[in-house]
Protein backbone atom coordinates (compact mmCIF):
# COMPACT_ATOMS: atom_id res chain seq x y z
CA UNK A 1 0.00 0.00 0.00
CA UNK A 2 1.44 3.35 -0.98
CA UNK A 3 2.07 5.96 1.68
CA UNK A 4 0.24 9.24 1.17
CA UNK A 5 1.22 12.81 2.00
CA UNK A 6 0.53 11.93 5.63
CA UNK A 7 3.87 10.18 6.02
CA UNK A 8 5.74 13.04 7.70
CA UNK A 9 3.03 13.60 10.31
CA UNK A 10 2.68 9.87 10.94
CA UNK A 11 6.40 9.30 11.44
CA UNK A 12 6.54 12.21 13.87
CA UNK A 13 3.76 10.59 15.90
CA UNK A 14 5.51 7.23 15.75
CA UNK A 15 8.77 8.78 16.98
CA UNK A 16 6.96 10.34 19.92
CA UNK A 17 5.33 7.01 20.74
CA UNK A 18 8.65 5.24 20.61
CA UNK A 19 9.96 7.60 23.25
CA UNK A 20 7.00 7.01 25.56
CA UNK A 21 6.14 3.32 25.20
CA UNK A 22 9.55 1.95 26.14
CA UNK A 23 11.62 -0.82 24.65
CA UNK A 24 9.18 -3.65 25.38
CA UNK A 25 7.12 -4.51 22.30
CA UNK A 26 3.41 -5.15 22.75
CA UNK A 27 2.19 -8.66 21.84
CA UNK A 28 0.79 -7.60 18.47
CA UNK A 29 3.94 -5.68 17.60
CA UNK A 30 6.09 -8.63 18.69
CA UNK A 31 4.00 -10.95 16.54
CA UNK A 32 4.35 -8.64 13.54
CA UNK A 33 8.09 -8.27 14.09
CA UNK A 34 8.62 -12.04 14.36
CA UNK A 35 6.67 -12.72 11.17
CA UNK A 36 8.08 -9.65 9.41
CA UNK A 37 4.50 -9.17 8.19
CA UNK A 38 1.45 -7.13 9.15
CA UNK A 39 -1.95 -8.23 7.87
CA UNK A 40 -4.63 -5.57 7.47
CA UNK A 41 -8.25 -5.74 6.34
CA UNK A 42 -10.18 -3.91 3.68
CA UNK A 43 -13.81 -3.90 2.58
CA UNK A 44 -14.90 -4.31 -1.02
CA UNK A 45 -17.95 -2.02 -1.02
CA UNK A 46 -17.91 0.27 2.04
CA UNK A 47 -17.82 3.52 0.06
CA UNK A 48 -16.14 5.92 0.83
CA UNK A 49 -14.33 4.20 3.73
CA UNK A 50 -12.88 1.11 2.13
CA UNK A 51 -13.80 -0.18 -1.32
CA UNK A 52 -12.29 -1.45 -4.54
CA UNK A 53 -11.29 0.85 -7.39
CA UNK A 54 -10.04 -1.92 -9.62
CA UNK A 55 -8.96 -5.53 -8.97
CA UNK A 56 -7.37 -5.85 -5.51
CA UNK A 57 -7.01 -2.06 -5.27
CA UNK A 58 -8.65 -0.90 -2.02
CA UNK A 59 -9.10 2.86 -1.64
CA UNK A 60 -10.97 5.15 0.74
CA UNK A 61 -10.91 7.18 3.93
CA UNK A 62 -10.30 4.17 6.20
CA UNK A 63 -7.67 2.79 3.82
CA UNK A 64 -5.71 6.01 4.30
CA UNK A 65 -5.98 5.61 8.08
CA UNK A 66 -4.70 2.05 7.63
CA UNK A 67 -1.75 3.29 5.57
CA UNK A 68 -0.87 5.83 8.25
CA UNK A 69 -0.97 3.19 10.99
CA UNK A 70 1.14 0.79 8.92
CA UNK A 71 3.74 3.55 8.46
CA UNK A 72 3.85 4.06 12.23
CA UNK A 73 4.28 0.32 12.88
CA UNK A 74 7.16 0.17 10.39
CA UNK A 75 8.81 3.11 12.15
CA UNK A 76 8.21 1.66 15.61
CA UNK A 77 9.71 -1.71 14.68
CA UNK A 78 12.51 -0.27 12.58
CA UNK A 79 11.31 -2.35 9.62
CA UNK A 80 10.84 -0.07 6.60
CA UNK A 81 10.47 -3.12 4.33
CA UNK A 82 7.86 -4.85 6.51
CA UNK A 83 5.58 -7.00 4.36
CA UNK A 84 1.96 -5.84 4.40
CA UNK A 85 -0.72 -8.40 3.61
CA UNK A 86 -4.17 -7.24 2.45
CA UNK A 87 -7.26 -9.29 3.25
CA UNK A 88 -10.83 -8.61 2.10
CA UNK A 89 -13.35 -9.01 4.93
CA UNK A 90 -17.12 -8.93 5.31
CA UNK A 91 -19.38 -7.73 8.11
CA UNK A 92 -19.70 -11.37 9.17
CA UNK A 93 -16.05 -12.47 9.38
CA UNK A 94 -14.18 -9.26 10.36
CA UNK A 95 -14.45 -9.79 14.13
CA UNK A 96 -13.47 -13.50 14.13
CA UNK A 97 -10.44 -12.70 11.96
CA UNK A 98 -9.25 -10.17 14.55
CA UNK A 99 -9.92 -12.44 17.54
CA UNK A 100 -8.14 -15.47 16.02
CA UNK A 101 -5.05 -13.44 15.18
CA UNK A 102 -5.35 -13.59 11.39
CA UNK A 103 -5.71 -9.80 11.17
CA UNK A 104 -3.66 -7.17 12.99
CA UNK A 105 -5.90 -4.25 12.02
CA UNK A 106 -9.34 -3.61 10.56
CA UNK A 107 -10.22 -0.07 9.51
CA UNK A 108 -13.43 -0.03 7.53
CA UNK A 109 -16.94 0.95 8.57
CA UNK A 110 -17.15 -0.94 11.85
CA UNK A 111 -19.34 0.29 14.70
CA UNK A 112 -17.63 0.57 18.07
CA UNK A 113 -20.09 -0.82 20.61
CA UNK A 114 -20.01 -2.40 24.05
CA UNK A 115 -20.99 -5.89 22.85
CA UNK A 116 -18.12 -6.09 20.37
CA UNK A 117 -15.70 -4.65 22.93
CA UNK A 118 -15.97 -7.95 24.82
CA UNK A 119 -14.01 -9.59 21.98
CA UNK A 120 -11.93 -6.84 20.36
CA UNK A 121 -10.49 -3.41 21.12
CA UNK A 122 -11.35 -0.19 19.33
CA UNK A 123 -9.19 2.80 18.51
CA UNK A 124 -10.26 6.44 18.66
CA UNK A 125 -13.62 6.98 16.93
CA UNK A 126 -13.27 8.40 13.42
CA UNK A 127 -16.88 8.74 12.24
CA UNK A 128 -20.48 8.90 13.50
CA UNK A 129 -23.52 7.58 11.63
CA UNK A 130 -27.12 6.37 12.01
CA UNK A 131 -29.41 3.80 10.36
CA UNK A 132 -31.45 5.28 7.48
CA UNK A 133 -33.02 3.95 4.30
CA UNK A 134 -32.01 3.73 0.63
CA UNK A 135 -35.05 3.45 -1.62
CA UNK A 136 -36.08 3.94 -5.22
CA UNK A 137 -37.54 7.36 -5.97
CA UNK A 138 -41.26 7.08 -6.50
CA UNK A 139 -41.57 4.09 -4.16
CA UNK A 140 -43.57 6.20 -1.71
CA UNK A 141 -41.20 5.51 1.17
CA UNK A 142 -40.25 8.53 3.28
CA UNK A 143 -39.63 6.93 6.69
CA UNK A 144 -39.83 3.65 8.59
CA UNK A 145 -43.63 3.65 9.17
CA UNK A 146 -44.05 3.45 5.36
CA UNK A 147 -42.37 0.03 5.43
CA UNK A 148 -45.08 -1.77 7.40
CA UNK A 149 -45.24 -5.38 6.15
CA UNK A 150 -42.62 -4.77 3.47
CA UNK A 151 -39.25 -6.39 2.73
CA UNK A 152 -36.16 -4.49 3.90
CA UNK A 153 -32.62 -5.49 2.95
CA UNK A 154 -29.90 -5.37 5.63
CA UNK A 155 -26.34 -6.66 5.37
CA UNK A 156 -25.57 -9.78 7.43
CA UNK A 157 -23.38 -9.24 10.49
CA UNK A 158 -24.17 -5.54 10.97
CA UNK A 159 -25.61 -3.80 14.02
CA UNK A 160 -28.41 -2.45 11.83
CA UNK A 161 -30.19 -5.82 11.92
CA UNK A 162 -30.86 -5.58 15.65
CA UNK A 163 -31.71 -1.87 15.45
CA UNK A 164 -34.34 -2.32 12.74
CA UNK A 165 -35.72 -5.52 14.23
CA UNK A 166 -36.27 -3.81 17.61
CA UNK A 167 -37.84 -0.75 15.99
CA UNK A 168 -40.16 -2.94 13.92
CA UNK A 169 -41.26 -4.84 17.02
CA UNK A 170 -41.72 -1.70 19.14
CA UNK A 171 -43.78 0.00 16.42
CA UNK A 172 -45.62 -3.15 15.28
CA UNK A 173 -44.44 -2.69 11.69
CA UNK A 174 -43.95 -6.38 10.85
CA UNK A 175 -40.94 -5.56 8.63
CA UNK A 176 -39.64 -8.58 6.70
CA UNK A 177 -35.82 -8.41 6.92
CA UNK A 178 -33.96 -9.87 3.93
CA UNK A 179 -30.25 -10.49 4.50
CA UNK A 180 -27.65 -9.39 1.96
CA UNK A 181 -24.24 -11.07 2.10
CA UNK A 182 -22.51 -7.69 1.68
CA UNK A 183 -23.48 -4.08 1.00
CA UNK A 184 -23.43 -4.42 -2.79
CA UNK A 185 -25.71 -7.48 -2.51
CA UNK A 186 -28.14 -5.55 -0.28
CA UNK A 187 -28.20 -2.70 -2.80
CA UNK A 188 -28.94 -5.17 -5.60
CA UNK A 189 -31.97 -6.43 -3.65
CA UNK A 190 -33.46 -2.93 -3.90
CA UNK A 191 -32.39 -2.32 -7.49
CA UNK A 192 -34.00 -5.61 -8.54
CA UNK A 193 -37.18 -4.91 -6.51
CA UNK A 194 -36.65 -7.89 -4.22
CA UNK A 195 -36.68 -5.45 -1.30
CA UNK A 196 -38.39 -2.08 -0.91
CA UNK A 197 -35.56 -0.49 1.07
CA UNK A 198 -31.99 -1.04 2.24
CA UNK A 199 -31.49 -0.10 5.91
CA UNK A 200 -27.86 0.73 6.71
CA UNK A 201 -25.54 3.42 8.08
CA UNK A 202 -26.46 6.58 6.23
CA UNK A 203 -22.94 7.35 5.00
CA UNK A 204 -22.63 3.92 3.41
CA UNK A 205 -25.97 4.45 1.68
CA UNK A 206 -24.79 7.78 0.26
CA UNK A 207 -21.60 6.11 -0.98
CA UNK A 208 -23.41 3.15 -2.53
CA UNK A 209 -25.92 5.47 -4.19
CA UNK A 210 -23.18 7.62 -5.75
CA UNK A 211 -21.51 4.54 -7.24
CA UNK A 212 -24.67 2.70 -8.28
CA UNK A 213 -25.73 2.07 -11.88
CA UNK A 214 -28.36 4.84 -11.79
CA UNK A 215 -27.75 7.22 -8.84
CA UNK A 216 -30.59 9.53 -9.92
CA UNK A 217 -33.12 6.71 -9.36
CA UNK A 218 -32.25 6.32 -5.68
CA UNK A 219 -32.60 8.44 -2.55
CA UNK A 220 -31.69 8.23 1.14
CA UNK A 221 -34.68 8.86 3.39
CA UNK A 222 -35.91 8.56 6.97
CA UNK A 223 -34.77 9.71 10.37
CA UNK A 224 -31.65 8.10 11.83
CA UNK A 225 -32.70 5.45 14.35
CA UNK A 226 -29.53 5.88 16.41
CA UNK A 227 -26.08 7.50 16.35
CA UNK A 228 -23.11 5.11 16.36
CA UNK A 229 -19.35 5.67 16.14
CA UNK A 230 -17.01 3.95 13.69
CA UNK A 231 -13.52 2.99 14.83
CA UNK A 232 -10.59 0.83 13.72
CA UNK A 233 -10.69 -2.63 15.29
CA UNK A 234 -7.69 -4.13 17.09
CA UNK A 235 -6.77 -7.26 19.06
CA UNK A 236 -8.09 -7.07 22.62
CA UNK A 237 -5.94 -6.55 25.74
CA UNK A 238 -2.96 -5.01 23.97
CA UNK A 239 -2.67 -1.49 25.44
CA UNK A 240 0.69 -0.71 23.85
CA UNK A 241 -0.53 -1.48 20.35
CA UNK A 242 -3.75 0.47 20.98
CA UNK A 243 -1.67 3.43 22.21
CA UNK A 244 0.29 3.42 18.96
CA UNK A 245 -2.86 3.29 16.80
CA UNK A 246 -4.64 5.93 18.91
CA UNK A 247 -1.55 8.12 18.68
CA UNK A 248 -1.60 8.02 14.89
CA UNK A 249 -5.29 8.95 14.69
CA UNK A 250 -5.16 11.71 17.31
CA UNK A 251 -2.00 13.01 15.67
CA UNK A 252 -3.84 13.33 12.36
CA UNK A 253 -6.71 15.09 14.12
CA UNK A 254 -4.43 17.58 15.90
CA UNK A 255 -2.35 18.30 12.79
CA UNK A 256 -5.36 19.12 10.60
CA UNK A 257 -4.60 16.19 8.25
CA UNK A 258 -7.76 14.41 9.38
CA UNK A 259 -9.90 17.33 8.19
CA UNK A 260 -8.14 17.23 4.82
CA UNK A 261 -8.79 13.50 4.53
CA UNK A 262 -12.45 14.05 5.35
CA UNK A 263 -12.77 16.73 2.68
CA UNK A 264 -11.05 14.47 0.14
CA UNK A 265 -13.35 11.47 0.65
CA UNK A 266 -16.67 13.00 1.73
CA UNK A 267 -16.84 16.36 -0.07
CA UNK A 268 -14.74 16.05 -3.25
CA UNK A 269 -15.39 13.82 -6.29
CA UNK A 270 -14.16 10.25 -5.73
CA UNK A 271 -13.57 7.16 -7.85
CA UNK A 272 -14.89 5.34 -9.72
CA UNK A 273 -17.57 7.73 -11.07
CA UNK A 274 -15.87 10.95 -10.02
CA UNK A 275 -18.93 12.05 -8.00
CA UNK A 276 -18.89 13.55 -4.48
CA UNK A 277 -20.63 11.99 -1.47
CA UNK A 278 -21.45 15.53 -0.35
CA UNK A 279 -21.82 14.89 3.39
CA UNK A 280 -20.45 17.66 5.66
CA UNK A 281 -18.76 16.67 8.91
CA UNK A 282 -21.24 16.01 11.74
CA UNK A 283 -21.25 17.83 15.06
CA UNK A 284 -20.39 14.56 16.81
CA UNK A 285 -17.25 14.11 14.73
CA UNK A 286 -16.20 17.76 15.12
CA UNK A 287 -16.53 17.35 18.90
CA UNK A 288 -14.51 14.12 18.77
CA UNK A 289 -11.70 15.85 16.89
CA UNK A 290 -11.51 18.48 19.64
CA UNK A 291 -11.61 15.85 22.39
CA UNK A 292 -10.71 12.42 20.95
CA UNK A 293 -12.70 9.55 22.44
CA UNK A 294 -13.06 5.80 21.94
CA UNK A 295 -16.41 5.74 23.77
CA UNK A 296 -18.58 2.95 22.35
CA UNK A 297 -22.23 2.97 21.43
CA UNK A 298 -24.31 1.23 24.06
Amino acid sequence: MKLSALTTAVLAVAAALAATTGAHAADTLAKIAAANKMTVAYRESSVPFSYLDGPEKPVGFSVELTNAIVAAVKQKLGKPNLEVGLMAVTSQNRIPLITNGTLDLECGSTTNNSARAKDVAFAINHFYTGTRLLVKKGAGIKDYPDLKGKKVAITTGTTNVQVVRKYSTDKNLDIDIVMGKDHSDSLLLVESDRATAFAMDDILLYGLKSNSKTPADLEVVGEALQVEPYACMLPKDDPQYKALVDGVITGLMKSGQFDKLYDKWFMQPIAPKNLPIGLPMSKELKDNIKTPSDKPAT
